[in-house]
């Protein structure tokens, strides 16, 4: 097997791969009762719920670590992990509160 054999077979493997996390991470939001791309409602390491735009593969405002983000909180305005918060587990109360902050003010 020579040199481009090698490479092509690893490229193909990382291709796979990185297919797989995305559609594990978009069947999760869904279980979590989210779409596939849109506003979620996280959850920071300190219990603080804020809305976010979530698209499985993909951050704007954030450093992916898996299923988790690290990116800043602007309820408590610090950083930390943040993670979708199951819809199904929040009160009608939490879910507006987290409404109301949102991350990032897109036109």
């Amino acid at each position: 097997m020579d040199r481009t054999d090698r490479r092509r077979r690893w490229r193909r493997v990382g291709v796979t791969v990185g297919v797989a996390t995305v559609v594990a991470e978009a069947l999760v939001l869904r279980r979590r009762g989210y779409g596939l791309v849109g506003d979620a409602v996280v959850r920071c390491r300190r219990g603080h719920l804020f809305t976010t735009l979530w698209v499985p593969g993909v951050s704007l405002t954030s450093l992916r670590l898996g299923w988790w983000r690290f990116q800043f909180c602007p309820v408590g305005r610090h950083w930390s992990l943040v993670t979708p918060a199951d819809a199904g587990d929040l009160t009608p109360d939490e879910r507006a509160s987290a409404r109301t902050v949102h991350d990032l003010a897109l036109p």
